[in-house]
């Protein structure tokens, strides 16, 4: 009966699971495509948030990228590749909220229609990776650094649309600002999990 268990009680996708391989190509094509739309729209709505979100996709593309590159892996190596996106995404969360400070020091006033419509985008396309996502959000530390991605991402874009109206309504750049921070922010927390996730699987058991 041992040579039955070989696969039993493991994580779906960490024995080969096509489907999760079309999942990453996918959401890879999403988060590059997402990238390329908000850095633009950013820079030209002058929106923190959405400059945020743009690197934010980047760095998920990244990610995807690299998740597809060690499935099949042994162990240790998938683990290490969480640990390389783990520091990745800290590197971004910080960069964020550099950005987001001197954004409120200049205190510019963002386009709220750009950044509500591009929100509304980035937020279909992030919550159809993640419910794609769902079921592999118990893996190992590199899918579960997928997952943790496209969760705050989407989470991230809800905000974003919130902060439009709200800049709209205020005609103030705070609500843009205070998205900015809390995408950031969510960027360093999922990378503490992936890190500290990634650092006990390395561990000699």
């Amino acid at each position: 009966m041992a040579a039955c268990c070989d696969g039993c009680g493991a994580p779906p996708g960490q024995t080969g699971d096509s489907r999760y391989r079309r999942i990453l190509q996918f959401a890879l094509v999403i988060n590059a495509g997402m990238f390329l739309i908000e850095v633009f729209s950013g820079f030209f709505a002058r929106s923190a948030a959405l400059q945020a979100d743009a690197l934010d996709f980047l760095g998920d593309a990244a990610n995807f990228g690299i998740s597809l590159s060690v499935l099949g892996l042994a162990s240790q190596l998938r683990a290490k590749a969480a640990l390389i996106k783990g520091l990745t995404m800290a590197s971004f969360g910080s960069w964020v909220l550099g950005n987001t400070a001197w954004q409120l020091w200049h205190g510019i006033l963002p386009k709220a229609e750009i950044m509500g419509g591009v929100g509304l985008l980035a937020l279909i396309a992030n919550g159809a990776v993640a419910f794609l996502l769902y079921r592999y959000r118990q893996g190992d530390a590199n899918m579960r650094s997928v997952w943790l991605c496209a969760r705050n991402d989407a989470l991230g874009n809800i905000a974003v649309v919130l902060a439009a109206g709200a800049v709209e309504f205020f005609a103030h750049h705070w609500p843009d600002i205070a998205v900015a921070g809390v995408i950031g922010s969510l960027n360093l927390i999922a990378a503490f999990q992936v890190i500290g996730r990634a650092r006990q699987e390395l561990r000699p058991t």
